[in-house]
């Protein structure tokens, strides 16, 4: 029977950061605000035809499947091996990182424009910077200004009553319900991104993505046939949709997630926390350029309110650490 973690387990950073290089930190960096930026559109492709937690659960059982491989032929099977209690430890991050912040997200594009989800994602760091606060930090000013600042801006787009536009056919309320939705899974995967520094997961960056997709994936499959998702409506999916769903599993899940995995590891998790608010700018363009999204008074200031309020907590953040110093 394996022992439940004490609460300074929790609290305690699990390793010191790993040496890595400026330019390894910063080309990581470039590949998850690139990459996932776009995953946004990637994903309203797929899940336009697909059903939306058959195919992520899909998507990552398969890309995990490849990764696991990869390290196999690499360096043996036993590279695989983990404790019990470092699998434990990265089902639960890849349950609440891909099962909930990625389930909340696909179906809440339904409803929710995909630029105005990428910045509703965007306040990643404010929760990150409470659960700090949680845990015994004691946040600057400038990030208790961020704080809130970034949750005004929040109230800005989820708001029924603001200048932002549904996905076709959606009314205020469902839209303002799943906004509500996908900022509670931006809260789960800030649980989880900060857990994975305190808890006994892998050490290894590859096979630790690789559990994280598996368990995650495996939680997405069994939520949507627990929906009533069929997996004929899968296979039968348009070229379009399988486009996007293949650009999620080589791009989005095997070079972007695995970079992030990294850069946890290998970053202050307020520099990897930067992507939140540079995704977002990719995925109002690419919503804007390729769905045609509008771009309303609502969504530009909420944005920009969001956006200010993210970059205020990751400079306080900064500071607080050289403060610490």
């Amino acid at each position: 029977m394996t022992s439940v973690p004490e609460f300074d387990d929790l609290v305690a950073p699990r390793h010191a950061l790993r040496p890595a290089s400026t330019g390894q930190v910063w080309a990581a960096l470039v590949t998850v605000y690139i990459v996932w930026g776009s995953t946004y559109l990637g994903l309203k492709l797929a899940t336009e035809t697909m059903p939306p937690q058959l195919a992520l659960g899909a998507r990552f059982l398969v890309a995990g499947s490849i990764l696991a491989l990869f390290v196999a032929l690499r360096r043996g099977a036993g590279a695989l091996r983990v404790t019990r209690r470092e699998l434990a430890g990265a089902a639960l991050v890849g349950v609440m990182l891909l099962g909930v912040g990625m389930s909340t997200l696909a179906l809440g594009q339904a409803y929710v424009p995909t630029g105005v989800a990428a910045l509703l994602i965007a306040v990643t760091p404010v929760f990150i910077a409470l659960l700090r606060f949680s845990a015994g930090d004691r946040p600057s000013l400038v990030t208790w200004l961020g704080i809130g600042v970034g949750l005004a801006g929040i109230a800005v787009l989820v708001r029924p009553g603001s200048n932002v536009e549904g996905v076709a056919g959606a009314t205020a309320q469902e839209r303002a319900f799943w906004s509500v939705m996908i900022v509670l899974g931006s809260a789960s995967w800030a649980i989880g991104s900060f857990l994975q520094q305190r808890i006994p997961t892998p050490q290894d960056t590859a096979v630790m993505s690789t559990y994280e997709m598996l368990a995650g994936g495996t939680a997405l499959v069994l939520v949507g046939m627990l929906r009533g998702e069929r997996w004929p409506d899968l296979f039968d999916a348009s070229a379009r949709s399988w486009g996007g769903w293949i650009y999620l599993v080589t791009a989005g899940s095997l070079v972007g997630f695995s970079a992030f995995v990294w850069l946890i590891d290998h970053a202050p998790i307020s520099l990897a926390s930067t992507y939140a608010y540079v995704n977002p700018v990719v995925a109002v363009a690419l919503g804007t350029l390729v769905l045609g999204e509008s771009l309303t008074s609502g969504v530009l200031i909420g944005g920009a309110v969001i956006i200010g309020g993210v970059a205020l907590v990751v400079s306080g953040e900064r500071f607080t650490r050289r403060e610490g110093t």
